[in-house]
């Protein structure tokens, strides 16, 4: 793999019995790159992320995910990767620390580790006085922001985001994007699924998967000119329009 390359694919396919659910993609994704990996729902979206976090093994094609195989080392790829998913993130009836203990030692860190990055964790979201409160009392958008800093706490090459900022007020939305922007300066890759086209503009690069397949990937500036379209979700709906696959 090459060193700039945090994803590699080749005709990545997953079948279940005679449904194609992902279709032959191919896409690599850049050291440092927020990509973002676009579909309507029943698209192939959360197929293809399961593949890639080695939850699934792929029915055809290659991949290659922090250097590592998705057939052969996929316990290598966990330990490399961080996931956060809109539906499941953290335990509501844990308290904010121990939520933060219990992945820092998901994710193998030390204890000394975990108090060092729970503290600055704390500090940084401003959630010293929330240390003791279960994660179920909090706002959303702390729960949210919070979810994603558990996420990168073990310093991931990448981190999987999966519709992460479902439900929160734009400018929650926005704090989350800062960041987002701040652990890929850091050259983490951030892998991010969405439903909010204007979360698409803040991306490197967007691809737009319909019926298994991704039918259309390049910066946003390049898929508006492409489409000769307003915005991403202009391209969005012009795509989408013929997808045969729905809920």
């Amino acid at each position: 793999m090459s060193n700039n390359l945090a994803i590699q694919t080749n005709n990545l396919t997953r079948m279940f019995g005679d449904f194609t659910a992902v279709d032959h993609i191919s896409f690599d994704v850049g050291r440092g790159e927020i990509f973002g990996f676009l579909g309507a729902n029943g698209a192939g979206k959360t197929t293809a992320i399961r593949m890639l976090i080695g939850l699934l093994e792929p029915t055809e094609g290659e991949a290659t995910v922090a250097g590592f195989n998705v057939y052969t080392e996929a316990e290598l790829i966990k330990k490399r990767i961080g996931y956060m998913s809109q539906k499941f993130s953290l335990y509501a009836d844990l308290t904010v620390w121990e939520n933060i203990r219990l992945y820092g030692g998901i994710y193998g860190l030390s204890r000394d580790a975990i108090k060092s990055k729970a503290n600055e964790l704390l500090e940084t979201l401003n959630l010293e006085d929330a240390r003791d409160k279960r994660i179920g009392s909090l706002p959303l958008g702390w729960k949210q922001k919070l979810a994603f800093s558990v996420a990168v706490m073990h310093e991931p090459d990448i981190v999987f985001l999966d519709e992460p900022t479902g439900g929160v007020d734009p400018i929650t939305r926005r704090q989350f994007w800062e960041q987002i922007y701040k652990v890929a300066e850091e050259e983490t890759t951030v892998f991010v699924t969405t439903h909010y086209m204007d979360e698409a503009e803040y991306c490197d690069r967007v691809s737009i998967m319909v019926d298994g397949k991704i039918e259309a990937l390049d910066s946003p500036n390049g898929l508006k000119q492409e489409f000769e379209a307003d915005d991403i979700e202009e391209v969005f709906v012009e795509l989408a329009r013929g997808a045969k696959r729905g809920d």
